[in-house]
């Protein structure tokens, strides 16, 4: 693996354990759990989980803020909104390195979405 694809993925991973914290938080002050999240937060947090790992841009990914594609159903974009909401204020003070990070991370450059041809363009090549 390459340096920049090592580092790409580990970028990555912390984008996911910032998420995680996040979700942690709003569960713990929301659903009053302590140290794991409850049923409902468990599955917002597989369902990012499959998102990213689905994510079109690939090791490229935009912050989701900045992504041209939105990939989350719009039930749970509303939910990781309020999960956001309220987290991202209180990240600054409890994990201000992820949050250093993910401002940092907001700052890249959003890749250009790599687009499969229509079966009909993909038709004409091959007939040609």
């Amino acid at each position: 693996m390459k340096d920049t694809e090592q580092n790409e993925s580990r970028r990555i991973r912390r984008e996911l354990n910032t998420v995680r914290v996040m979700i942690g938080m709003y569960c713990q002050a929301h659903h009053h759990t302590s140290g794991q999240l409850c049923a409902e937060c468990e599955e917002l947090w597989e369902y990012v989980t499959q998102r990213v790992d689905r994510c079109p841009f690939g090791d490229q990914k935009p912050t989701c803020a900045k992504c041209s594609v939105h990939c989350f159903n719009a039930k749970r974009r509303e939910k990781i909104r309020k999960v956001m909401r309220y987290a991202g204020p209180r990240m600054s003070l409890r994990h201000p390195v992820y949050t250093l990070f993910h401002f940092l991370d907001g700052r890249r450059s959003t890749p250009e979405r790599k687009r499969k041809p229509k079966s009909s363009e993909a038709s004409k090549r091959n007939d040609a």
